[in-house]
């Protein structure tokens, strides 16, 4: 019914690449295209401004893409891969008390298949307690501490919160066209809808947990109430007639 959501033989997918401001969890960029495409080759056409952190999962590992972003200013923290070839350079003092288990310079491989020459990096192991593992993460970024490090990565599960807020808040369960077309116009006008409904979360002066904002909205939609009055007062009894001017009996 896809034919054009090129994945597997059998099944068709598109992807949803999308990028989160981190100053309200709100997307800056977004892009639709067939599930066969890999994430890097979208991340490789993203510019970032001078002084930018990038957090990113392994699923964007390129080597290339780093020296680039090094090269214009721009620092990123990620998971390293198992199969990385590195050397360790220095290892740094590690805080007593602490989650991480070793924060370490490194140098990757030069005759690494494919990888340009990169500056020194920093491999940062930091014990999960919760999920009694351990994250090896890569960065360039050296000013800050180990732990705040691990803070950013773990920043990232943000994009995985917003895209379980899509699905569960907004339905995109099933598809009211098999095009191209209707398919992006479904999955841009469910981002639409969040970034109105969270402009009106930010608004309103009533603690509103997302989901019952949404499902408010969806019981007073045919409801004759000022928007922004509803919002900070929701549980007050209407009025009995809206206030109309300019009509006449």
């Amino acid at each position: 019914m896809f034919d054009w959501a090129h994945w597997r033989q059998t099944k068709g997918a598109v992807k949803l690449h999308l990028l989160l401001d981190h100053a309200g969890y709100l997307p800056v960029f977004g892009h639709v295209r067939e599930g066969k495409v890999g994430d890097v080759k979208v991340a490789q056409t993203l510019d970032f401004p001078r002084g930018s952190i990038v957090a990113l999962d392994r699923g964007y590992t390129d080597y290339k893409l780093y020296a680039r972003w090094i090269r214009e200013g721009v620092f990123f923290v990620t998971r390293l891969k198992a199969n990385a070839d590195v050397v360790r350079v220095k290892s740094l003092p590690v805080p007593k008390n602490s989650n991480v288990l070793r924060d370490e310079i490194i140098r990757l491989n030069p005759f690494m298949a494919g990888r340009p020459d990169l500056p020194d990096l920093r491999r940062i192991v930091v014990w999960l307690e919760d999920k009694q593992e351990e994250w090896v993460l890569l960065t360039n970024k050296f000013d800050l501490a180990a732990s705040t490090i691990a803070a950013i990565y773990k920043e990232r599960w943000q994009i995985e919160l917003f895209f379980k807020l899509l699905k569960q808040q907004l339905k995109i369960k099933t598809f009211v066209g098999t095009s191209a077309n209707a398919v992006r116009i479904q999955i841009w006008t469910a981002l639409i809808a969040v970034l109105v409904v969270r402009y009106l979360q930010f608004r309103s002066h009533f603690r509103w947990a997302l989901s019952n904002l949404v499902a408010l909205l969806r019981w007073n939609l045919f409801s004759y109430r000022n928007l922004w009055e509803w919002l900070n007062r929701p549980f007050e009894t209407p009025p009995l007639a809206p206030d109309q001017p300019g009509l006449s009996t």
